[in-house]
């Protein structure tokens, strides 16, 4: 499979009746975290409505840049943008989903679920402090747990990352040597390790090597059957990854008072919330040159919104709930065509 992933979906009646070349398609590019929603969502829509979505799975710095160069419809990242970038790129963004962020090991022996890490032990593993995976450190976590004194071989992104973002995020909260010798960002100047682009690339070198740790979107974790771990919380609650300790995460969300939707959501509190947790976010240029094209990119989020939240639910993404999606959909009003007027009139018929 290659590392960066192209979605093209388009209806199969469509082609039988030689009508390929009427059929809408809209194009996105970046994060790679939502990926497996994205995909699940085009395929239904593009069987509803004969609208068929190429999204190239590239990584949100690649999302960004092709938003900004105007190459495709919508841009897609992991990391928010503040709303001074926003303003000073004439761009506006939503978030379709959450989802939360796993750490994945490549132990012998060692089954899903059954090693324990915390917040402080991830970041010295990645600051090159923790190299062998009988660390005391580690042990302390595991008691009972035989652990090898197998060499760390630490994976991390290559690429401009959302994903590594919300990971550098949490770890500069919960790390203070990480925070001062490293910090947060897409991208960063990582002390050790091996890089793999997008969160395919990464679940592919730490699921090869041995010794691997990486972190990854959990959809990524389950599609490829990797063993994950489970975290320790800000609250010290030794947590299993799943739907419903990433919704604890969510329900911290507060999108309402959030300038253009700028909202981080790693450490939040709460006994049963899971640490590394965020949005993505789809970000579209306020004024379009084709609005016909933009109201249909709306158009499928919406639909996404309305119909949408059992798919997401199935690949353990949490869907918006709808007082949230009222807000979003409020702010598509902005989003308008040379005449001044919205591109979005509201839910198709």
């Amino acid at each position: 499979m290659s590392l960066y992933r192209t979605l093209l979906l388009g209806v199969v009646a469509a082609a039988a009746f030689g009508l390929v070349a009427q059929a809408a398609e809209i194009s996105g590019a970046g994060a790679t975290f939502p990926y497996p929603i994205y995909a699940k969502w085009a395929a239904a829509y593009a069987q509803k409505t004969g609208v068929r979505l190429n999204y190239q799975s590239i990584g949100s710095g690649g999302g960004i840049a092709q938003i900004n160069a105007g190459t495709v419809d919508f841009g897609a990242s992991d990391m928010p943008l503040k709303p001074d970038v926003l303003e000073k790129d004439g761009l506006t963004q939503f978030p379709p989903v959450i989802g939360g962020e796993v750490m994945v090991v490549n132990l012998p022996g060692i089954k899903p679920g059954e090693m324990t890490l915390d917040g402080l032990t991830i970041a010295d593993i990645y600051l090159g402090k923790i190299t062998k995976w009988d660390d005391p450190a580690i042990a302390k976590l595991n008691p009972g747990l035989k652990l090898p004194s197998t060499a760390i071989a630490v994976v991390h992104r290559s690429d401009g990352s959302g994903t590594t973002f919300i990971f550098t995020n949490y770890l500069s909260k919960v790390s203070p040597d990480w925070k001062s010798q490293v910090g947060e960002g897409t991208s960063v100047q990582w002390p050790v390790g091996l890089g793999g682009k997008g969160n395919e690339g990464v679940s592919a070198i730490a699921s090869r090597t041995l010794g691997g740790i990486g972190y990854v979107e959990y959809a990524y974790a389950l599609q490829n059957k990797l063993t994950h771990t489970k975290l320790i919380n800000s609250e010290g609650t030794v947590l299993e990854p799943g739907l419903e300790v990433f919704q604890n995460a969510a329900a911290n969300a507060d999108w309402k008072s959030a300038p253009g939707f700028y909202l981080i959501l790693t450490n939040q509190p709460g006994k049963n919330t899971w640490p590394i947790t965020g949005a993505t976010f789809i970000l579209m240029h306020k004024k379009q040159g084709n609005p016909e094209r933009a109201r249909q990119v709306l158009d499928f989020f919406a639909w996404a919104y309305r119909y949408g939240g059992e798919m997401a639910k199935s690949l353990q993404y949490v869907p918006m709930p709808p007082n949230a999606v009222a807000i979003f959909e409020a702010s598509w009003k902005q989003i308008v065509g040379s005449d001044g007027k919205p591109v979005w009139g509201g839910h198709p018929s």
